[in-house]
């Protein structure tokens, strides 16, 4: 069947049904009727940011265009524990075959939003942001970073595309921060902003000198991030980055940068805990329901 153009994260939802089905669920084929019908509900098993319920019902509706669904709460929102969050209705067949891809996007990504929303609640009366960067499960990039926004986070560039980043290796590669800012000016389209990765306070100097937009400081210690805000002194916007946590951001937010990037968001995140039950089957016969009854 014809379903039109395929959107990134249709295509995203079916490889992972591919992935996880195969020729099919031998273990439903067996075990379920293919006329029982009945309800799961989804149950947050601790406190949460909900994000990524259009992915977890769309994995299901790849299964099942018939599936119905009533969801508790909004995106964004904190689920407390022990909430039902959504109910899914229709062919328990189908329910069953999509469950377990339909929780693991929707675990990743709540879990994405749950951390991010803990580091922007911890800088809370700074000034600076949580970015997130590219460090993201393959294939999965729009789902995490989608995540972090939902979080309260923003999103770095989306990939090599659509920013220019001047690490250490360029750097090393062009000879100088000063030659590799030039080339990128050269080279790129004007509506691109330049950022450089500095290691210490002669290359946020360097940085400053050559015209850079942003200035990534990396693996600084927040003293060297104070000292090397004052140096910029608003000619560029500051970015600190290199193994924050959730014990160090604060004093990282504190010394007056722009942004934190935090790769830990999307690189290690805790997969927020749910489950999905089943809580009543029907089994329909051509003309009605047969038989009701509660598990």
């Amino acid at each position: 069947m014809d379903k039109g153009p395929i959107s990134p994260i249709s295509r995203v939802i079916r490889h992972a049904l591919e992935e996880d089905l195969g020729p099919g669920d031998a273990t439903t084929r067996a075990t379920v009727a293919p006329d029982a019908f009945g309800e799961a509900i989804l149950i947050a098993r601790e406190a949460l940011t909900l994000a990524g319920m259009a992915v977890f019902k769309q994995t299901f509706l790849e299964v099942d265009p018939t599936l119905a669904f009533s969801v508790d709460h909004k995106e964004g929102t904190v689920v407390p524990k022990g909430s039902t969050v959504c109910r899914v209705n229709g062919r328990l067949s189908s329910i069953l075959s999509g469950e377990r891809t339909a929780l693991n996007f929707l675990q990743r990504m709540s879990g994405i939003a749950t951390l991010t929303r803990q580091y922007v609640e911890t800088i809370k009366g700074t000034h600076a942001k949580i970015l997130d960067t590219r460090k993201t499960a393959p294939g999965l990039r729009w789902c995490d970073k989608y995540a972090v926004r939902t979080g309260g986070g923003h999103n770095h560039r989306f990939g090599l595309f659509d920013g220019i980043l001047i690490k250490d290796n360029h750097i090393a590669a062009a000879g100088s921060i000063s030659k590799a800012v030039s080339l990128a000016r050269e080279g790129s389209a004007h509506t691109l902003r330049v950022e450089v990765e500095v290691e210490d306070l002669a290359g946020v100097k360097e940085a400053c000198r050559a015209g850079a937009d942003i200035i990534l400081l990396d693996n600084m210690t927040p003293p060297e991030m104070k000292e090397a805000v004052d140096l910029i002194n608003g000619s560029a916007l500051v970015e600190a980055s290199g193994g924050i946590t959730l014990d160090t951001v604060f004093e990282i937010a504190s010394t007056g940068v722009d942004f934190i990037s935090v790769g830990a968001l999307t690189h290690s995140p805790e997969a927020a805990d749910f489950s999905l039950e089943i809580t009543a089957v029907r089994k329909w016969k051509d003309k009605g329901v047969d038989e009701t009854e509660g598990t």
